[in-house]
């Protein structure tokens, strides 16, 4: 969120008195990290509410609360609007695991529950099948308390206006809150009216801020200096930002890969490449399953936090792929295929969709599915138990809480084998045999539940983790699970030319956000990228083609959320857990811009990017996925082309390099594409190298095409002695 955005548009005497009335109780949430154990929940169904006609994991969770929760409706607003009451609007995702303890705490209480049902109408609301509520009563949440985080929970105006909203809360809190509040409303209607007015008006003024923003040249010395505001906060020993909790934050890393590449600049380089190295040697990767947790709970990558998401996982897939591309690290590779064996075994539908989420608990404890004790280690490694000790970090210094132990390996093969007397041949070994024995191990215990929610955004980004995967490998397995999915997605969520969010059987939602469109049109366009088929370059212009229509907003950029007249129009830039679906929108535009020599979808790329090159200048770790955009219009950009009988397996080869700032294209037959037109030549292959409307000679061999990039400037080679 940018922060010029403060508290200070609702200062008045009577703003002042609400805001501080607001901000005392927010004060009152309790520190979200201590350790809180959830007991075994109560099958036993003595209450139903709305919820049970739901489809979604979270919302089904809270079925049998004696809280009569309502799903987000019209309906519901109208119930709180006759009965003249406030809304509480709580909400949550499956996997959370606060969101675990304060049903249990609160929403499970009978006393809580009749507070909530005599004052209130309740409503709950699953962020993850709707993230467009989300995102705006997150925003106010940061407007007034300057930060966000789940549960969320708010009491609103009938008309959808905030009057207070926090996270988490103990049960004696939540309920003095919602008796303040209530007995506020019945005393002084008309104060609180007006404050939920004025914060409303904030946050409309926030997501408006980006249709007014001015247009400003996009250059190198933008970015670059973007990039050196971003470098203050880097740790420099452990990689990722600086903090007590680290998120890895891949889209950031991909776009900062390609800027070391492009700028050759070492910095930046050397901060990817060791971000990566920490990440899949500690503790917030799980080393026994694969995949990775959600973030680190400190700063050197040790105690993850346990939940493991689909986007996350999507999008390191992506990003360790095209880091291997550089480096030839091996580590990535098999951190990769792990991953991948995770998302296989325990995120796949049997239909070919992935599910969104694996939860932290088993139980009511986090982590317990993925941690040790050192008997239960010593008893299933026996005489390997003390070398293993040393190489994952199983020392008494090292015990996380309760005597347990999370796999941290923070030393290296070299170094490890220079202080034990075994070869590396020996070592890989015994690692695979340890993975192996504790894998065995671990299936015995209790899976945490999972969110079997498929959301076409994430599921997006997947495809293109394994094509790139692809790309980097040469591994066909990933080609063909990416279309897999691409074929999962375009049955089940896009039917009938209509898209949607998220799809469970018997789903009733139809919602659908910017975000399905641009990331669906960009892993379509991927996939003709690989296999030469025009039908998923068709795919990604109609998808595109109705998000232009769709989601246009007053400005070039586009909405966000679907039009509801109980919350501001979103016109969102920065990125979230994922990238920001505008920044994709105009990468898209970019890349079939530059297939069909479309001007029209040229310049409108560079003028969504004209419009944030300053949000990026000023705070890039927020614009990652614009950054992306802005490197390729700010340096070269080039056109590849490959034309005849074996242009599938010449761009097989190339796609294993790493090249930044680039289309690589192909086409086995004549075709009116622009960038094939009048190239194809019975019996021949060839290589043609663009760029500014500008083609080289055409070439034969791939090495010739390189040589060629580099005649037109190109220094992304340099690392790699071509």
């Amino acid at each position: 969120m940018k922060n010029s955005f403060s508290i200070s548009v609702f200062m008045n005497v009577d703003k002042l008195f609400y805001l501080l009335l607001l901000l005392f109780f927010i004060s009152s949430c309790k520190n979200q990290n201590k350790n809180t154990d959830i007991g075994t929940r109560n099958e036993e169904h003595q209450f139903t509410n709305e919820l049970i006609n739901e489809t979604s994991p979270y919302l089904l969770q809270h079925a049998h609360n004696p809280v009569d929760w309502k799903p987000w409706s019209d309906t519901a607003f109208k119930k709180a609007a006759d009965e003249n009451k406030l809304v509480v609007l709580s909400v949550g995702y499956s996997t959370c695991h606060w969101c675990h303890v304060m049903e249990e705490e609160s929403f499970e209480d009978v006393e809580v529950a009749k507070l909530m049902n005599d004052k209130f109408v309740s409503i709950k609301v699953d962020r993850e099948e709707r993230p467009d509520l989300d995102m705006v009563y997150q925003t106010a949440l940061q407007l007034v308390n300057g930060t966000g985080g789940w549960p969320m929970n708010a009491i609103i105006m009938p008309n959808g206006s905030p009057v207070f909203l926090g996270t988490y809360y103990e049960k004696e809190d939540w309920k003095n809150i919602l008796t303040k509040f209530s007995s506020e409303y019945e005393k002084n209607p008309e104060k609180m009216i007006q404050y939920a007015t004025m914060l409303a008006e904030g946050v409309q003024e926030v997501y408006d801020q980006p249709t007014k923003q001015l247009a400003n040249a996009i250059s190198q010395n933008s970015i670059e200096n973007g990039i050196l505001e971003w470098k203050k906060f880097w740790d420099k020993e452990w990689g990722g930002n600086q903090g007590e909790e680290k998120f890895i934050l891949p889209t950031n890393l991909i776009m900062l890969l390609d800027y070391a590449v492009l700028q050759q600049d070492a910095d930046a380089k050397n901060h990817v490449l060791n971000t990566l190295n920490k990440v899949v040697h500690g503790g917030i990767y799980d080393h026994i399953d694969g995949g990775f947790f959600r973030y680190s709970t400190d700063g050197t990558w040790k105690v993850p936090h346990f939940e493991k998401m689909l986007y996350d996982n999507a999008q390191l897939i992506n990003l360790l792929s095209k880091a291997y591309k550089l480096t030839n690290n091996q580590y990535y590779k098999v951190a990769v295929a792990e991953t991948y064996s995770f998302l296989q075994s325990e995120m796949r539908s049997e239909k070919g969709g992935y599910f969104s989420a694996m939860d932290a608990d088993t139980n009511g404890e986090e982590g317990l599915y993925y941690i040790w004790k050192k008997a239960e280690l010593q008893a299933l490694l026996n005489d390997d138990f003390d070398l293993f000790a040393k190489y994952y970090n199983i020392q008494d210094a090292e015990v996380w809480e309760d005597e347990n132990y999370v796999l941290n390996n923070t030393v290296s093969k070299a170094e490890f084998l220079k202080n034990n007397s075994l070869d590396e041949a020996q070592l890989n070994g015994k690692i695979a045999q340890w993975k192996l024995t504790l894998y065995q191990a671990r299936q015995k215990r209790t899976k945490p539940k999972k969110d079997y929610k498929v959301l076409t955004s994430w599921n997006a980004l997947l495809i293109d983790g394994y094509l790139e995967a692809y790309k980097a490998f040469g591994d066909v397995t990933y080609l063909n699970e990416a279309i897999s999915v691409f074929n999962y997605l375009t049955e089940y969520n896009y039917q009938n030319g209509e898209l949607v969010h998220s799809y469970t059987k018997d789903s009733k939602q139809r919602e659908v956000f910017l975000e399905d469109y641009a990331f669906l049109a960009k892993s379509a366009f991927s996939l003709y990228e690989v296999t030469m088929q025009t039908k998923y370059l068709d795919i990604s212009k109609e998808l595109m083609q109705k998000a232009d229509i769709k989601y246009q907003s007053s400005s070039v950029l586009y909405y966000y959320n679907v039009p509801n007249e109980l919350v501001p129009s979103i016109v969102n830039t920065s990125d979230g857990v994922v990238p920001s679906a505008n920044a994709i929108m105009a990468q898209n535009f970019l890349k079939i811009g530059h297939l069909e020599y479309n001007t029209e979808f040229l310049n409108k790329a560079e003028t969504m990017g004209s419009l944030v090159i300053t949000d990026f200048e000023n705070h890039a770790v927020s614009y990652g996925a614009w950054g992306s955009l802005l490197l390729q219009q700010a340096y070269p950009f080039y056109e590849v082309v490959v034309v005849g009988e074996h242009a599938e397996q010449s761009l097989k080869e190339m796609n294993k390099t790493f090249i930044a700032n680039a289309i690589l294209v192909g086409s086995r037959e004549e075709s009116d594409i622009s960038l094939f037109k009048d190239r194809f030549v019975n019996g021949e292959t060839f290589i043609y190298v663009c760029q500014n409307n500008t083609c080289k000679l055409p070439v034969k061999t791939i090495e010739a095409g390189f040589q060629q990039m580099i005649s037109f400037g190109y220094k992304g080679f340099n690392d790699m002695n071509l």
